[in-house]
């Protein structure tokens, strides 16, 4: 039996499907099937990454620390860097640049940068020894790896292949500890190139608990539309939250304690709050106090972690 709930969800999805709302779909050709997309979704991910930067401008989009920087900072920063790795290092569509460190605004501003340049944001799993990181590196052929001075201290005379490693810095501004990206030339004046949404864009690594770990790749439709697709989901609450005066006036905001280099921080977590103008608040390594202090703090109104991260809060005596 259908609960109120259900029912307000079915009504408000259906309600933003039609006429030519947020919603709508349409069908689009892949692997010889007709499926469904977005409508309205951006075309590749540097469009969303532009509008919803945009959008959002003036609100604060990353806490690492003492570092807090607006969406339009955080824009202005990746453009720039994008620049540096097309002209500088001659990226083409398509070359695969590996990112090798521990959370912070930097892995994202990273991120971000290789996205609009046209290149295939390949994220190598923080936790793997050398000899991980080097088989992942070598077996996706990366261009560039850009790692942090641990990972890289990892993958001292291991063989990565024809990979570059180009080391970048934490707990600095963007534009400081990425400075290696606009070492050769590039700025946010220089020309990107087109992308075309069944461009290749992320590589993400299964987890290798049955065999080999694999690298799966994704286009700039697929991931784009599975963002939006998180989007219409926190739509549709908003919506229904809004009718019954029940939306907060704080900005949302999320504690980011799970692996950038994972799918669930990447795409539902990072990638979603570009579009809703959400704050993301750093923890590079999990303490439960300090979750706690956070929280508070920062006023997160957001968390997703492993269950054991929800009970050490839940039972720790300074609650």
């Amino acid at each position: 039996m259908p609960s109120d709930l259900d029912r307000a969800i079915e009504a408000t999805v259906q309600r933003l499907m039609e006429n030519d709302g947020p919603l709508s779909v349409v069908s689009v050709e892949k692997f010889g099937q007709q499926l469904p997309v977005l409508k309205h979704a951006p075309a590749n991910l540097r469009d969303y990454l532009s509008y919803f930067s945009a959008l959002n401008a003036d609100k604060e989009f990353l806490v690492d620390g003492e570092i807090r920087l607006t969406f339009a900072e955080c824009y202005a920063a990746a453009r720039a860097l994008a620049g540096g790795l097309v002209e500088g290092y001659n990226l083409q569509t398509g070359d695969r640049v590996g990112i090798a460190a521990r959370n912070s605004a930097n892995w994202i501003i990273a991120y971000m940068a290789i996205v609009m340049a046209g290149g295939v944001a390949t994220l190598l799993n923080g936790w793997w020894q050398g000899g991980e990181l080097a088989e992942g590196i070598a077996m996706v052929e990366c261009r560039y790896v850009l790692a942090d001075e641990q990972r890289a201290e990892r993958l001292t005379g291991a063989d990565v292949g024809n990979a570059e490693i180009l080391i970048f810095e934490h707990d600095v501004l963007p534009l400081d500890g990425l400075k290696i990206l606009l070492a050769k030339g590039g700025s946010a004046e220089t020309e990107l190139p087109p992308i075309d949404p069944l461009d290749k864009v992320t590589i993400l690594f299964t987890s290798g608990s049955t065999g080999q770990s694999k690298g799966a790749w994704s286009d700039h439709r697929a991931v784009t539309q599975a963002t939006m697709s998180y989007v219409g989901q926190t739509m549709v609450f908003f919506e229904i939250l809004s009718a019954t005066n029940g939306v907060s006036d704080l900005q949302p905001a999320t504690l980011l304690n799970v692996p950038l280099f994972h799918v669930t921080a990447a795409v539902p977590v990072l990638l979603q709050s570009f579009a809703i103008g959400r704050r993301l608040v750093m923890m590079p390594k999990w303490d439960a106090e300090e979750a706690m202090r956070l929280i508070e703090k920062e006023k997160i109104t957001y968390f997703v972690g492993v269950p054991l991260m929800s009970i050490e809060i839940a039972t720790h005596p300074n609650k």
